[in-house]
């Protein structure tokens, strides 16, 4: 019989699941709440304007390249064309001064040494070293290994692992190591907000974010990052992978004792049953909303939650030369701002933030002679169990982040004019974020990522108590991030693939113990049927 899994949620983790699911012979569909692949990873369009709604920029490419190999295929035998991004970013200071964060080595040298004197690029090459330890360490003992008990973090690989990996030293303490001044420390440590964390307490382990940008470099997939998920749901429905979008799924169906997944039910009332249930829904918002009342679901929502953002997506009717592809506008008072966001939750008086121009790298994201150009601003995520934010009140924030925005790039960068040349305005809040994406509080990369919130700690691919329902994405392991949940599709896959495998061998051990039985049972009773039958063949005959 040919397994049915029903996966919830076409994000990057669900779409690579469900295609690896299917490449391993099952009979998978993916139900999507919106009308749209991609998740968050999804494109805003508006007159031939084209936005990345989620990630703008690809990082760890050897993830990606080994996602589509495993599948039987390539990036380039999917038309997906890389396009590098270069500098990575461009670092705008209060000051007015900038640096380019360049994989052009030469550049790169000239500009350290200008802040950390002719010592501070050997000071760097040793930063790149440790990084590097930390990239290459965290693939193999963590992105590609499970973690589902404490007992996990006892393997002798990663015990003797962990402690290179600096998880117990934040970001900005092992780089204050390597650079004296402030300007450089905060170059390298702005990058921790891809997780939505604080550089001031996320772990030193993910330095590693910092070399594979300066190793591996920063791309951009020609024609949006939802081209890559695109690609990866084509692929899968070349095995069989059926979509079925705008399905708002209601529930999970279970069995009678409720200790098995048996399908879903959907919002219209429909039933669809299966014999694997995979959700790639956020984790928390479906412990709240799509399995019963439990002791999990409450702890859950005391977990600390990663930040959320006011974004807004600007089509200009003429192009800003001043902007690079990337550009991060730092606070002045850099430990401040994040104190805001996340001690605070709150937006910060004095943002830093990061503008994409998508425009600039793919000349396809907007007309001729014009720019899309997307803002981030980062805040604090919503706060459960306090009063809401009014309406009127959220005009006032976005408000606020809008003007900080004009005026920041404005008064950086010597552009002027930018509110005249707007053409047309897009707006996510973390209001919007949890609407849209059924986000826990807002949080638009999921838990957090601190020690304890990670490894072991961190919610299980495998749900504890009901079997057949597993669990991918950003608030599970190995954790938030495009390759990293790509990376986490395969572990769930594989987990799926073995659960499946080993439980048909028990059924087919239990179906031959059962044929054992039976013989055994009716070799026994064939002295007895045979005596019935001679007794009552001699009583016919005696009758007769």
């Amino acid at each position: 019989m040919t397994p049915k899994a029903i996966v919830i949620g076409a994000g990057a983790g669900g779409v690579a699941t469900a295609a690896r699911l299917a490449k391993q012979g099952f009979q998978v569909m993916v139900i999507e709440k919106n009308g749209f692949i991609g998740g968050r990873c999804s494109l805003i369009t508006h007159n031939g304007y084209r936005f990345d709604q989620g990630p703008s920029l690809l990082l760890m490419p050897e993830v990606f390249h080994d996602t589509f190999n495993q599948l039987g295929t390539s990036l380039e035998e999917e038309g997906i064309k890389l396009l590098k991004c270069e500098p990575n970013y461009r670092l705008w200071f209060t000051d007015n001064d900038g640096f380019d964060l360049s994989t052009d080595i030469a550049n790169l040298k000239s500009q350290i040494e200008k802040y950390e004197g002719k010592e501070g690029f050997q000071n760097f090459l040793q930063f790149m070293q440790e990084s590097g330890r930390h990239y290459d360490l965290s693939l193999i003992h963590v992105l590609r290994r499970r973690f589902p008990s404490l007992l996990s973090m006892l393997r002798p690989g990663f015990l003797l692992s962990v402690f290179k990996m600096h998880p117990f030293e934040s970001i900005h303490g092992r780089l204050s190591r390597y650079f004296r001044s402030e300007k450089m420390r905060r170059i390298f440590t702005f990058a921790s907000m891809y997780l939505g964390m604080n550089p001031y307490e996320a772990p030193g382990t993910y330095s590693l974010l910092q070399y594979t940008e300066l190793a591996d470099g920063i791309w951009y997939p020609a024609g949006g990052f939802q081209k890559v998920l695109e690609s990866i749901a084509t692929i899968g429905k070349s095995f069989g992978v059926e979509y079925r979008l705008n399905s708002p799924v209601s529930s999970i169906l279970l069995s009678g004792d409720s200790k098995s997944a048996t399908g879903v039910v959907l919002s219209s009332g429909e039933r669809l049953d299966a014999d694997i249930v995979v959700i790639n829904a956020d984790l928390v918002y479906a412990y709240q909303n799509l399995l019963p009342a439990s002791k999990e679901a409450r702890r859950l929502s005391n977990r600390p939650a990663s930040c959320s953002s006011i974004s807004f997506f600007w089509s200009f009717d003429r192009v800003v030369p001043e902007l690079k592809a990337h550009n991060i506008f730092l606070a002045e008072k850099y430990e401040e701002s994040f104190d805001s966001i996340f001690k605070h939750h709150k937006l910060p008086d004095e943002p830093s933030f990061y503008v994409n121009v998508p425009s600039r790298i793919d000349p396809t994201a907007a007309p001729d002679e014009k720019d899309a150009v997307v803002v981030l601003v980062p805040t604090g995520h919503l706060l459960e169990n306090t009063e809401p934010i009014t309406q009127a009140d959220w005009g006032a924030i976005v408000s606020k982040a809008r003007e900080t925005a004009f005026n920041t790039i404005e008064a950086r960068t010597g552009v002027r004019g930018l509110r005249d040349i707007l053409v047309h305005e897009s707006i996510e809040t973390p209001v919007s974020w949890k609407e849209k994406f059924n986000l826990d509080r807002g949080a638009i990369l999921g838990l957090s990522h601190s020690f304890f919130n990670v490894l072991s700690f961190r919610p299980k691919n495998k749900h504890p108590d009901i079997a057949r329902l597993y669990f991918v994405g950003a608030s599970t392991h190995p954790g938030t991030g495009v390759p990293v949940c790509l990376a986490g599709s395969k572990l769930v896959a594989d987990q799926v693939v073995e659960d499946w495998n080993a439980g048909e061998k028990s059924s087919l051990v239990g179906m031959c113990l059962k044929i054992v039985t039976m013989l055994v049972v009716v070799v026994s009773l064939m002295p007895f049927v045979t005596f019935c039958h001679y007794a009552l063949h001699t009583v016919i005959s005696y009758t007769s």
